[in-house]
């Protein structure tokens, strides 16, 4: 008998082309999608297949920001 755990884990996305990427930094897990929500769900998808296979410790949260450079 398993039973789940739930990680709170990181989204990037971005569009390329007619697609969304979704990624997932602490795991490494990338996937796509034709809709952001699409892209969420099939990435969620992949990492929960990734992790099932290849168990990790707790990710250490991230700390997303911004940041401005300048360009000549």
């Amino acid at each position: 008998m398993s039973t789940a755990t739930a990680q709170r884990l990181t989204a990037i996305l971005h569009r390329e082309a007619e697609v969304y990427v979704a990624e997932c930094p602490e795991v490494g897990t990338v996937s796509q999608g034709d809709t952001v929500e699409e892209a969420l769900s099939n990435l969620r998808e992949a990492t929960e297949l990734y992790l099932e296979s290849c168990p990790q410790p707790a990710p250490v949260p991230r700390l997303l920001t911004t940041f401005e450079v300048s360009i000549a």
